[in-house]
């Protein structure tokens, strides 16, 4: 099943928890109408024996069944909707409400520093922004959960447990896990299911309010029919939880053999997740905090097997992994965890981060050769290939930038270095809007950039972007649309935008606007791609120009393959040199990506498979492919919400 496939499988899930959660409310609601007749419901007196629900009972209590239902009904709606509202700003919130403390970039902790890398890493290789990274200081236990409404406001948070029982291996699994729920588009149904689930249980709240109230109330006259009410909303509270926990398993638990069938995809380490699965068997996975909201959410829930279980066994986890795995195994675990020595663990990481950031570059590349076919089965589900070649681009970072790029202080003066052209003209009239929207120290550090690295190597660009946006989430909103307006005009300032100029504009605008509208992120719609030929065109002709700038008929070749590949219309070429035309305009042609692809964001997973696929076969015409196409495809797949992961490319000869 590959990522269109997964999303398609999202969206049928979502409507099937709709459907679920719609069966629960209507049984609250009947339960409800029940305790409140029983209870208060006008019945003339009837003969022993003699049944009391009858159709003239019912017709007398009509109105007490009326607003019986649409009482049941807002408290559930507005319940369920105060939650979603409470979520809207993200993962981040699911983790601070756990307790969780976010991890600054640029933090030196070795334990913290590991998992900053692997992150970024699997995030670098996935196509997706690097989510913010938090730790349950609190929680001793191995567990960990990844949280939001789209990988653009989306959290990972781990245990102190995790962090320090597990090495580096085992993390990168677990880590692998939750981008797994996060690619495969379970993370914005575990928002989701939150905020319904808040709701069916908010009447069980309000009935322990009330009956808290009746005890310390020193009036007790009429107490009773209050208490009774307290007692009623409690039960349905409680049928509601029951209700609750059976949706949850119903579209949670077969989601877990997913996610660590994705985690051994990208690592191709088996051993990691299975060894770390292990020792929450041997240890624990349990949360000291309240998990009844959050429980689907957690890498394991700690139970080796429990009625409405959103988590398989423990050992059947294992076992799918490692099929010969003895669960007697696990006390032997058990004891050699015991015998660690946390000192020595992290003194030997400490020393294999270091070891990592020394490592030789790789060789700057040129024109590359890249795999189209490769490239699509990894979208959604990269492999081992892709989290190497990220780890390699970390690694090759200049040190000056990287650290910058974790500081709080320095991380969107990192931005704005990307954009700094090596014109000294427009150089210092960019350096003079920086001073203006910014002031001058911002670019007195943006100046300091430039001296540590005046050339950054071009296939660092987007990795660099991509690690400086958890700093630039954080700011306050009117600062985020104050640096999309500066940025556009650093882009602007020559008077025409290149390919990473759009490509870095696009990104960081499609990432801020999906931060200030995460219920919004929908990675698809209802649109047809045939209703949209012209737009589909289009992005095709922006590629092929940027591919063969200087080649016209390279140009013509590239976009007539990508318009074969699309099977929408016959590529005649009036139409094909009208496109390419357009797509060299160099003062419209941005502005004219923009809103063909807003619209194009609506298609279905589907059809944006087939563009994806035409796009690949644009680029890759005539066996090699520019940084330039690679940047603004990676922009385009962004702006359509398609995770691209890292391409397996490698460097073409020198003529």
């Amino acid at each position: 099943m590959n990522f269109f496939e997964h999303q398609d499988r999202a969206q049928r899930r979502t409507r099937w928890l709709l459907f679920l959660f719609g069966l629960a409310v209507l049984a609250i609601v009947l339960v409800m109408n029940a305790i409140v007749l029983v209870l208060f419901g006008q019945a003339e007196p009837v003969a022993s024996g003699e049944p009391w629900l009858t159709r003239d009972f019912l017709s007398r209590n009509v109105g007490v069944v009326v607003w019986t239902t649409v009482l049941t009904v807002g408290l559930i709606g507005l319940g369920s909707l105060y939650r979603t509202l409470g979520l809207r700003d993200g993962g981040g919130t699911v983790a601070r409400e756990l307790g969780g403390t976010r991890i600054d970039g640029d933090t030196r902790d070795p334990l913290r520093r590991r998992l900053m890398n692997v992150v970024e890493e699997i995030a670098i290789a996935s196509g997706v922004p690097v989510p913010e990274v938090y730790v349950l200081e609190e929680e001793a236990g191995i567990n960990a959960f990844a949280a939001g409404y789209s990988p653009d406001d989306a959290a990972v948070a781990v245990t102190r447990g995790t962090l320090e029982h597990l090495d580096r291996d085992e993390l990168q699994g677990v880590v692998a896990h939750e981008f797994g729920h996060v690619l495969n588009g379970d993370m914005r149904l575990n928002i989701r299911l939150m905020g319904m689930l808040f709701g069916i249980l908010v009447m069980a709240l309000i009935g322990q309010r009330v009956l808290l109230a009746m005890r310390l109330s020193r009036n007790n006259r009429n107490a009773g029919g209050i208490v009774a009410a307290g007692l009623a909303l409690i039960v349905v509270g409680y049928i509601g939880l029951f209700f609750g926990r059976w949706i949850r398993a119903s579209v949670s638990r077969q989601r877990e053999y997913l996610a660590d069938a994705s985690a051994v995809q990208f690592t191709r380490q088996p051993d990691g997740i299975s060894r770390a699965l292990k020792k929450i068997g041997a240890g624990q996975a349990a949360l000291r905090a309240d998990t009844e909201e959050v429980g689907h959410m957690l890498f394991a829930s700690g139970a080796l097997g429990q009625m409405f279980a959103t988590h398989p066994p423990l050992v059947r986890r294992i076992q799918a992994i490692e099929p010969g795995f003895d669960p007697e195994e696990l006390e032997t675990i058990r004891e050699q965890m015991q015998q660690d020595a946390q000192t020595r663990r992290t003194e030997q990481e400490a020393r294999a981060e270091a070891e990592a950031r020394e490592r030789e570059p790789a060789a700057e590349p040129g024109n590359m050769f890249l795999n189209p076919e490769q490239l699509m089965e990894n979208i959604g589900d990269p492999g081992l290939a892709q989290i190497l070649g990220a780890g390699l681009l970390v690694a090759a970072m200049p040190g000056p930038l990287e650290r910058a790029a974790h500081s709080d202080a320095w991380g969107v003066e990192v931005l704005l270095y990307l954009l700094i052209s090596s014109d000294p003209d427009v150089r210092d009239h960019q350096l003079l809007r920086i001073t203006a929207r910014r002031g001058a120290e911002s670019e007195s550090r943006v100046r300091t950039l430039l001296d540590a690295e005046p050339a950054l190597r071009p296939d660092l660009r987007i990795p660099l972007l991509e690690m400086s946006f958890p700093v630039v989430r954080h700011r306050p909103r009117e600062e985020r649309q104050a640096l999309e307006t500066l940025i556009d005009e650093l882009i602007r300032a020559d008077g025409r935008v290149s390919a990473f100029e759009y490509a870095t504009g696009r990104l960081l605008r499609r990432q801020l606007r999906d931060l200030d509208q995460p219920a919004r992120a929908r990675p698809g719609g209802r649109q047809r791609l045939d209703h949209q030929a012209s737009h589909a065109r289009d992005v095709l002709a922006v590629l092929a120009h940027h591919g063969h700038p200087d080649h016209p008929e390279q140009g013509r070749g590239a976009l007539r393959a990508g318009l074969v590949a699309l099977a929408i219309e016959d590529p005649d070429d009036d139409g094909i040199a009208a496109a390419l035309e357009a797509a060299a305009d160099a003062s419209t042609w941005a502005d004219g990506l923009d809103r063909v692809l807003e619209a194009l964001d609506a298609l279905r997973p589907a059809d944006k498979q087939r563009l994806v696929t035409a796009m690949l076969a644009t680029i890759t015409h005539g066996g090699e492919t520019v940084i330039a196409e690679v940047e603004l495809l990676r922009a385009i797949a962004a702006s359509l919400h398609v995770p691209l992961p890292v391409a397996e490319m490698s460097a073409a000869e020198s003529e």
